[in-house]
């Protein structure tokens, strides 16, 4: 089997895993090596001053070493991007072929790439050697197709010749968005087809199926975790072993992290609609780690003032209730 202790990813997740919020997570849970940013939105007239590239400054990131992520479709407009953020320091970027959002996929952007191999393939070898000359490394970020499952097959064998330091594939189809069941037999065809260091991405929700997946694809040295880790912020942790803790203090950690989270949010946004919307994007992944509570979770996601919200928080995390969670 790969290394017992895996090389882990933090996924970006759009609207969620912003630097704040990747700072504060990685403040209170251990286990993840790197992180990677959400994609940086393409623009026409491109300066890409600090205000638009407020998540990836690093004055703005701590923890954990940072990815960030492009979204392009043509190289000028890519290389661009990967200009300044090689001036920021950066040494390595993400392009991103696996973005399932419609509106996204029917720009010809992320997912909506991979039914066009030679598109990406002309990119890229328009832009590796101007990366190259300006020290910067290039991974993929993919699914496994489209539409089809071949998608990506198909396009690999194209990808051996170009120095990318690994493509990471989240086992779904971009028309799946994130529905339905991941297809790890499709990672294992993409396992047999490329030479490239590949990682694997997709509903790794618990230590057991990751180790199953780990017994599955024991070549397999890096993995990517997104809603899992959300849902159980010491899922990378018991993935590495980590000296298990009783629920009370794993309570008290959760307590500890919604508290700064909290307290960062009403410095920054305005307004409880605001505040609230962007902490129960948070519980929307979270309440899994609380299945025996749906009264509870009903009443926090209903929530509209602070008082009603923090009181269904405390309920949650009371170390007293006899109540089993998952965590």
């Amino acid at each position: 089997m790969a290394d017992s202790h895996p090389f882990l990813y933090l996924a970006p997740i759009r609207g969620l895993t912003d630097a704040p919020f990747r700072a504060i997570f990685c403040r209170h849970f251990a286990g993840f090596d790197a992180t990677m940013a959400p994609f940086i939105n393409p623009q026409r007239r491109a300066s890409y001053d600090d205000a638009m590239l407020a998540d990836v400054l690093p004055g703005n990131n701590s923890g954990p070493p940072l990815i960030p992520q492009l979204l392009h479709n043509d190289a000028q407009s890519f290389l661009v991007l990967a200009t300044r953020l090689g001036e920021l320091g950066y040494q390595e970027i993400n392009w991103n072929l696996g973005c399932p959002a419609p509106m996204v996929a029917k720009k010809g952007r992320g997912s909506g790439l991979l039914p066009h191999p030679e598109r990406i393939i002309d990119l890229l070898e328009e832009v590796l050697p101007r990366l190259e000359s300006l020290g910067l490394r290039l991974s993929l970020k993919t699914r496994l197709g489209y539409h089809q499952r071949d998608e990506l097959p198909r396009l690999l064998p194209h990808l051996d010749p170009l120095p990318l330091t690994e493509i990471i594939i989240h086992a779904r189809l971009g028309r799946q968005l994130y529905h339905g069941e991941t297809d790890p037999e499709g990672f294992a065809i993409c396992a047999g087809t490329s030479r490239h260091r590949l990682v694997y991405n997709g509903d790794i929700t618990s230590a057991a199926i990751f180790a199953n997946l780990a017994r599955r694809f024991p070549a397999v040295e890096r993995w990517m975790i997104g809603r899992g880790a959300l849902a159980d912020p010491f899922l990378a942790e018991d993935i590495k072993g980590f000296p298990p803790q009783p629920r009370e203090r794993r309570l008290a950690r959760l307590a500890a992290f919604h508290d700064e989270l909290f307290h960062f949010y009403r410095q920054r946004l305005s307004g409880p609609a605001h505040i609230l919307g962007r902490l129960k994007q948070l519980w929307n992944y979270l309440l899994e780690s609380f299945p025996e509570e749906p009264r509870l979770g009903k009443k926090l996601l209903k929530s509209a003032t602070f008082a009603s919200y923090g009181e269904a928080v405390a309920a949650l995390l009371d170390p007293s209730s006899p109540r089993k969670t998952e965590l």
